[in-house]
């Protein structure tokens, strides 16, 4: 499904994992975006290991961030990314912020603004989660965070704030 225009949109996505395997299942989720409709996969971070934002009685997460630039709209995409939590096993009857094999979370979608139920870009977390800046300024520095501010601002005013974090080589 396309936005019926020529319209190529960088969007960025924040992956995490912290069951079966984490670094693998983000591998794997990498592969999955590469085979994303009308997009094409431009990038993606290292890996982060940091600890859990939710119950602390789960593993470690390992994060990353990977930018697609796509002709989906933003629902499209959304569906297409909750189609790849779903075929790789990813439960949503688990507690908010509890373990997951696969996370996938639309961060950014070029200066897009959308508050939906449902549907809320930027995301709405962004600015608090050191396990998406971190990776996110891996590899786009200079972004403009919409009604934010540029991804390095971001990480300046985070600081050391946030959960437990080390990128893994």
């Amino acid at each position: 499904m396309t936005s019926g225009r020529d319209h190529w949109r960088p969007a960025y996505v924040g992956i995490g994992s912290n069951l079966n395997d984490p670094a693998t299942q983000v591998q794997k989720a990498f592969a999955a975006l590469q085979k994303l409709p009308d997009s094409g996969f431009a990038r993606c971070s290292g890996l982060y290991r940091s600890a859990p934002m939710g119950p602390p009685e789960q593993p470690d997460f390992v994060n990353a961030v990977a930018v697609v630039l796509t002709q989906l709209d933003p629902h499209g995409l959304l569906r297409e990314l909750q189609a790849i939590e779903t075929s790789h096993g990813r439960q949503r009857e688990t507690p908010q912020w509890g373990p997951r094999i696969v996370d996938l979370d639309l961060l950014v979608m070029g200066q897009v603004i959308i508050n939906e139920k449902g549907l809320v870009i930027p995301h709405p977390g962004i600015a608090e989660r050191n396990f998406v800046l971190f990776p996110l300024a891996e590899i786009a520095p200079g972004l403009l965070v919409p009604n934010m501010g540029s991804v390095q601002k971001l990480v300046a005013a985070l600081g050391t704030a946030g959960p437990r974090i080390e990128r893994m080589d």
